[in-house]
């Protein structure tokens, strides 16, 4: 199907491969156009073409983070792959343990339910002390789900993988079928905006422990080159990488070496 303003939507996808590094191939051109269509309708742009004229030329930042916050957004949950979560659990937490500060990156980290995940699962593999030396960092391009993830308040639906037990130590009812993470999980994570793309990244501390699940399948294969080679350099030696187990890297020849399916290591 061909639509006037095809234009606007190629010049929007090409923006979006440059400046972010996400990639939507064209059998996903309907699943883009219904994300950008609430994008115009909150501006008020008549159709992409206004919509690309102005991202393409000083657009207002806010415009800018809509349109990247829609293109990023994807369906997030607690406690999601529990096959690549009980292998953190089992295989990796018990490396770190002893460590004077546990370092674990939640990278295209989207409401925070990742990292807040793997804050419970220390608590409740370590004890609720061991929290007291994780620091967590979730980061995500996008602004809005970023201040979401700060807010630490999810909907019922989002725990559809999760232990009645669990929703009931770690969080508490939050009204109209909402559930606020308790404080002691929401301080041990921190959230900030960040694009996988701005490399090398800005870190002064390495990490032991990066979370990068459900994204790289929206670069090109350029790009989920480069991001795993600048994760690998934000990673201690003898660090851990987690990915997707429906995303495997192992013939994108980064320096990284497979472990099990969805974990790598750095060698030490």
């Amino acid at each position: 199907m061909s639509f006037p303003d095809h234009a606007g939507y190629e010049q929007i996808r090409s923006w979006l491969s440059e400046r972010c590094g996400i990639n939507f191939a064209d059998n996903k051109q309907d699943l883009l156009r219904q994300r950008l269509s609430r994008v115009t309708r909150r501006f008020d742009y008549g159709d992409l073409n206004g919509l690309a004229h102005d991202l393409l030329h000083n657009p207002p930042q806010e415009v800018e983070l809509a349109v990247m916050s829609a293109a990023s957004t994807n369906h997030t949950y607690f406690f999601r792959e529990p096959e690549v979560l009980d292998n953190f659990r089992t295989m990796i937490l018990p490396e770190i343990a002893e460590r004077a500060e546990m370092r674990v990156w939640s990278a295209a980290a989207s409401t925070g339910d990742e990292a807040y995940t793997v804050a419970i699962l220390v608590a409740e593999t370590l004890g609720r002390q061991a929290l007291k030396k994780l620091k967590i960092l979730g980061t995500d391009i996008s602004a809005p789900v970023v201040a979401r993830a700060e807010m630490g308040v999810f909907p019922h639906r989002q725990f559809a993988q999760t232990d009645p037990s669990i929703l009931s130590r770690y969080f508490e009812p939050a009204g109209m079928e909402q559930y606020r993470v308790k404080e002691e999980i929401r301080d041990a994570c921190t959230f900030r905006r960040m694009n996988l793309k701005a490399r090398p990244y800005p870190f002064i501390h390495p990490f032991q422990v990066v979370f990068c699940r459900n994204i790289l399948y929206y670069f090109d294969r350029a790009d989920q080159i480069g991001t795993l080679e600048a994760i690998y350099d934000a990673t201690e030696p003898g660090g851990w990488l987690i990915t997707s187990v429906t995303e495997s890297i192992r013939d994108l020849g980064s320096r990284w070496e497979p472990v099990v399916a969805g974990i790598y290591r750095r060698p030490a």
